[in-house]
């Protein structure tokens, strides 16, 4: 086998291409795969560790590395992947992220440079095929058909959208507005994002898949690789700041979210929502048909740099490709940082020699977690670089401290829950750099310590804001036409499922509104309340009837325990009033009937006894013409 066997496995979303990937890399005394995202490193890293010891599995990503010492497995981000290795397998997962606007040129270099001793293996979509080809290397296609239908749906309202679907959005903003809305309307929904640490996510996750909430909000996080049990997708926008301008999606990148409907060999759809833009009958049938334009340039950046001088770093950053299908990167965040503290290199003590350089390149490789405030990572990469570039050259613990001490507060919205997160996952990036801090295995823990009560601290929050537990546990179960577990309390409230949803007043059911509930609400609360509160009105009825403990009192009202259950308004003549039921209309007419007929007679009974006399005056046998007619006067004036 020659050493640059390469093996492109190429097609849509969910054909199991990270699955052959991992089989094949197990098949190896050693190999390596690398992801585009962190959370996904650690999901193949826990299935891997259940197959193979442990011992010989590591996992490698930014902020966090686990790497023992005679690891055989290597599981990456792309970023993290260490290039110096000789391994029999290497992989890279996504491989069509070469042409990212913002991380392209990582997956490039890997491309280009990084290979395995006998078999190399590039997964991704089948718009990267031709430029593959011009690798001139010995290359295999496996061409991977998706294993279910995608269809397209058309425009459908939050509030009409089935169970099992996923909302995406582009921004945190619209996010949290989606889900607000599908909260007051559906009774909550999950979230994910790809700014939310794996512990958060994966709980959020946990909510969806177990069928606590049947919703998803998401970003474009959702298109890489996380697999769920989803049947729609639904976009509320087409659009995305990529971190220069605001643009439309292009159809792959549609398709590749898209294509998280219908996982394995269950059908998807998807469609749009809200405001967003219809679809072209043309873009539906590439979407469908998994027919995408095909990737004609690459990003690129050299990555052979020189360190010797300034100078000849920037120069050698700026070097343009050798080939008519790579394309110099834009100024990458790395770039700007480096050439922000190359202006003043007095003023930053940079000394013009490679270890310097190399050591200040390396502290701006640190990632920017809390994109939000300018300056504040410049400020960041400073502090670290000076401290590692003085004599005793580590960060120090009183530093560290300091910091986590500020990170360190649990209590807060979701915003600021979701910030303090991003700036411990700087100093857990800072962390996993070898030899950049003291004690450096007590930081590691303490930061992921930290990152995770954070997270699950988010996670409350999160199920807190965008979950009606009350509304979601109905919507659930009358989708599924599950019995409730109903309860009337003593005192007469009624409690489904543990959630308290309203009281029985008599023979009306009075439901508990929270502010802001919508007609849905209403509707799905009465609908789960008719199974139990039916009934028992139905009982209550009965025993009305059986024991006629009732009473009339000065406000025309008739009561039963306390409660009115109906009203007597004049009739055509006032020994016949009139009988208006004050009952729910969970009540179906024939027990409405029964309770009529029974109060009618009750009531006529009741003038019968209490009456008596005047109703005599009125059938009185008298022949005496005088004595009748004073008779018929004291009648019709009520006795007087």
């Amino acid at each position: 086998m020659s050493k640059n066997k390469i093996t492109a496995v190429l097609g849509p979303t969910n054909t199991g291409k990270t699955y052959l990937a991992i089989e094949t890399m197990l098949s190896f005394d050693s190999g390596m795969i690398g992801f585009p995202l962190r959370l996904l490193a650690r999901e193949v890293y826990d299935k891997v560790i259940k197959k193979v010891n442990p011992d010989k599995v590591a996992l490698i990503t930014g902020e966090e590395k686990i790497i023992p010492t005679n690891a055989k497995y290597f599981l990456c981000t792309v970023e993290s992947m260490p290039i110096n290795k000789y391994l029999d397998f290497v992989a890279i997962d996504e491989i069509q992220m070469c042409a990212d606007h913002e991380r392209g040129h990582i997956f490039t270099d890997r491309l280009l440079n990084l290979r395995g001793e006998k078999l190399t293996m590039m997964m991704g979509s089948n718009t990267i095929k031709n430029i593959i080809t011009k690798l001139n290397e010995d290359t295999e296609f496996i061409n991977r058909d998706r294993l279910s239908k995608l269809s397209y749906v058309g425009h459908k309202k939050i509030s009409r959208i089935d169970r099992k679907t996923a909302i995406i959005a582009f921004s945190t903003e619209e996010v949290y507005a989606i889900a607000e809305l599908v909260r007051r309307q559906k009774g909550g929904a999950a979230i994910v994002m790809g700014s939310l640490s794996p512990k958060t996510r994966n709980a959020q996750v946990e909510l969806y898949q177990s069928g606590d909430v049947d919703f998803l909000v998401a970003t474009d996080a959702i298109g890489m690789g996380i697999n769920m049990n989803l049947e729609n997708v639904y976009f509320s926008n087409l659009k995305k700041f990529d971190g220069k301008k605001l643009r439309r999606l292009n159809s792959s990148e549609i398709g590749q979210i898209a294509g998280r409907a219908g996982r394995y060999l269950n059908d998807g759809s998807f469609g749009i929502t809200g405001d967003c833009k219809e679809i072209s009958a043309e873009e539906v049938d590439a979407l469908e048909n998994h027919k995408f334009e095909e990737i004609r340039t690459l990003f690129w950046r050299n990555s052979s740099l020189n360190f010797n001088n300034a100078k000849s770093l920037v120069k050698s950053l700026e070097e343009k490709p050798n080939k008519d299908w790579l394309r110099k990167i834009h100024e990458c965040e790395d770039e700007k940082v480096l050439k922000y503290f190359l202006k003043d290199m007095h003023s930053h003590n940079i000394r013009d020699n490679k270890d310097t350089l190399l050591l200040l390149w390396d502290c701006c490789q640190i990632p920017d977690f809390v994109k939000k405030t300018y300056g504040n990572h410049i400020e960041v990469v400073s502090k670290v670089f000076s401290f590692l570039n003085d004599e005793k050259g580590k960060i120090t613990n009183d530093y560290m401290r300091l910091q986590l001490m500020k990170l360190d507060k649990l209590e807060g919205n979701v915003d600021s829950l979701s910030n303090r997160i991003a700036n411990v996952r700087t100093w857990s990036y800072v962390s996993n750099k070898n030899n950049w801090i003291e004690n450096q295995n007590y930081w590691i823990e303490k930061t992921k310590l930290l990152e995770d009560r954070l997270s699950e601290r988010l996670h409350e929050e999160l199920t807190k804001t965008f979950i009606d537990k009350r509304a979601s546990v109905l919507a659930r179960g009358l989708k599924q036409d599950m019995d409730f577990k109903t309860e009337i309390m003593k005192d007469d409230r009624v409690i489904i499922d543990n959630q308290f949803i309203g009281e029985l007043r008599g023979l009306k059911f009075e439901l508990d509104l929270k502010a802001g509930a919508l007609e849905t609400d209403i509707k799905s609360l009465k609908k789960a309340a008719r199974q139990t509160v039916g009934p028992e009105l139905e009982k209550r009825i009965q025993s009305i009837i059986d024991t006629g403990i009732l009473e009339i009192k000065d406000d025309f009202k008739i009561y039963w325990n306390k409660f009115p259950i109906a009203k007597l308004s004049p009739g055509k003549d006032y020994l016949n009033p009139e009988l208006l039921l004050i009952v729910d209309d969970i009540l179906e007419n024939k027990y409405k009937k029964k309770l009529s007929e029974f109060l009618d007679k009750w009531v006529k009974e009741k003038i019968n006894t209490i009456l008596k006399s005047l109703i005599d005056l009125k059938n009185l046998r008298e022949t005496n013409s005088s004595i009748k007619a004073l008779a018929y006067q004291l009648y019709e004036n009520n006795g007087v």
